[in-house]
């Protein structure tokens, strides 16, 4: 048996029968095409995320009322009835706190305009209220200007950082700090510039502006929103476990839950939020898969069909070759290696469309591209098990042909 000869026989066979070969390959690579884009996406998805989360750093963690993740209207409605973090429970909080002093309590407002004389933004900028350990905890740098001071915080100034994009919209090749921007009508001076840090799901990172907690708070505060987020940074990794279950003390305490009452606050770690992310976007996977292997379930039925056609219309070819000593084995795996030949073929188009689309769909989502090897072995795995599979059949009936009764068919 020549494995190249077989490798050209199904070439062969593609070409002469473009139409019913072309609609089977295309079976094959949708199938293929659906397992390798999504797990390109969400490989790039997951290790995206992860790179963020892992950029704020090991050793933070956060305090808030909500979960950062929620699942069910029920569980939804028993978050919501908590009590809201307020900025005088988080003021008692720095206060009682002893293994670290790096915290901070932090509210956002999306969908803001901000004004610099006739310029004027889309309403899509985020206003922050926050202090001086913002920046610290987010592991945000200062680019041009100074990050707000203690005394800032406490006599309420009216002062801002705003982010990169902000900065080049606004000011197209001047110098921004010391000057003013309006929102709603209130007035700051810009006193610094944040390093950019990109975009991610087509959201820019950089499009917001900083000002004291105090004056956010007074201003701007949402009632339908108004619980505070605790920022905590251990001093170490080491640190973490002791720093978490202190602040987890001192909550409860200050929130007056009762010893056999749950915690009325939610503590999110880095690495919980990791853990979240990947087990939503392993459904995404699995959804995938099954969609993948029901396309290929599919483009098998016919392969084995266009393989049983083959078999029909070389009969006479089969019997030639067992008259000149060709075993059945030899016909059998000549038949497998074509069927495996004509699956690798539709996987490989699958594989190289799925690659380009996650591509595609990953810079306008501006994610980070992963090849995913692991993705391309197990679909040219498919490819092979599906050649075997549906083309023993087929194999099977060459091979038991009888070599007389073959040579007398027209």
């Amino acid at each position: 048996m020549n494995v190249a000869e077989s490798v050209q026989l199904a070439l062969i066979a593609v070409k002469e029968n473009k139409l019913r070969a072309g609609l089977t390959l295309l079976s094959i690579s949708i199938g293929i095409f659906t397992i390798i884009c999504i797990g390109t996406l969400v490989t790039s998805l997951n290790n995206t995320v992860t790179g963020e989360l892992a950029s704020m750093g090991e050793n933070t963690f956060t305090i808030q009322k909500m979960p950062g993740v929620q699942m069910g209207g029920a569980t939804w409605r028993k978050y919501m009835t908590r009590k809201p973090l307020t900025y005088s429970q988080v003021q008692q909080f720095k206060r009682q706190m002893k293994y670290t002093d790096i915290i901070t309590s932090y509210s956002a407002a999306r969908g803001s305009t901000v004004e610099f004389g006739e310029k004027k933004t889309d309403p899509d900028v985020t206003l922050i209220g926050t202090d001086e350990n913002y920046l610290l905890t987010q592991k945000i740098n200062i680019q041009d200007g100074r990050n707000f001071s203690k005394s800032d915080i406490d006599n309420n100034q009216k002062l801002c950082i705003v982010g990169k994009d902000l900065a080049t919209e606004l000011f197209p090749g001047g110098k921004p700090i010391g000057k003013t921007i309006k929102i709603k009508n209130a007035k700051y001076e810009i006193i610094g510039i944040t390093e950019p840090r990109g975009s991610i799901f087509g959201q820019s990172l950089d499009n917001y502006v900083i000002i004291p907690i105090t004056y956010f708070l007074q201003h701007f505060s949402d009632p339908w929103n108004e619980s505070l987020t605790i920022s905590i940074e251990a001093v170490n990794k080491e640190y973490l476990p002791y720093t978490i279950d202190e602040a987890i003390g001192t909550m409860r305490a200050l929130r007056n839950c009762k010893p056999w009452e749950d915690n009325s606050f939610e503590v999110i770690t880095n690495e919980a939020l990791t853990e979240q992310f990947a087990s939503l976007t392993s459904f995404l996977t699995i959804f995938g898969l099954i969609i993948g292997v029901i396309a290929l379930i599919a483009a098998g039925v016919g392969i084995m069909n266009i393989m049983l056609v083959s078999v029909k219309e070389r009969t006479r070819e089969i019997g030639v070759r067992k008259a000149v000593g060709a075993k059945p084995i030899q016909i059998m795996l000549q038949f497998i290696i074509e069927a495996v030949t004509l699956c690798c073929l539709g996987g490989l188009v699958g594989i190289v469309l799925g690659i380009l689309f996650a591509m595609i769909i990953g810079s306008l989502g501006n994610l980070g591209f992963y090849l995913p090897v692991g993705w391309i072995m197990l679909s040219i795995g498919f490819c092979f098990v599906m050649g075997v599979t549906f083309g023993a059949y087929p194999a099977y009936k060459a091979a038991k042909l009888d070599p007389i009764e073959a040579l007398r068919y027209e």
